[in-house]
């Protein structure tokens, strides 16, 4: 199953409106992704506010899927296209 991917104006609109007051389980109820989702935006979003390291977990699972299929693919190259050498 895919993850479900959000734009950054739709996730700041959405910690913007927690800012405001709402809470993330109101807005789970209205909008489509969960509480926790919704905190765990908020808390990246008060980590990029005090200067810390904002990981976007998607683009991470993107690139290390990306990288496990390449070398998966280099792996089944050389199971099974080269020939053993003998000196």
């Amino acid at each position: 199953m895919a993850r479900k991917t959000y734009s950054a104006e739709y996730r700041s609109h959405l910690v913007s409106l927690v800012k405001a007051g709402r809470t993330p389980e109101s807005l789970a109820k209205e909008f489509e992704p969960s509480a926790p989702t919704i905190r765990a935006w908020v808390e990246a979003a008060r980590a990029a506010e005090a200067g810390g390291e904002v990981v976007d977990k998607d683009a991470r699972i993107r690139e290390l899927e990306r990288k496990l299929k390449q070398v998966e693919e280099e792996r089944k190259i050389l199971k099974n296209g080269a020939p053993a050498h003998r000196f």
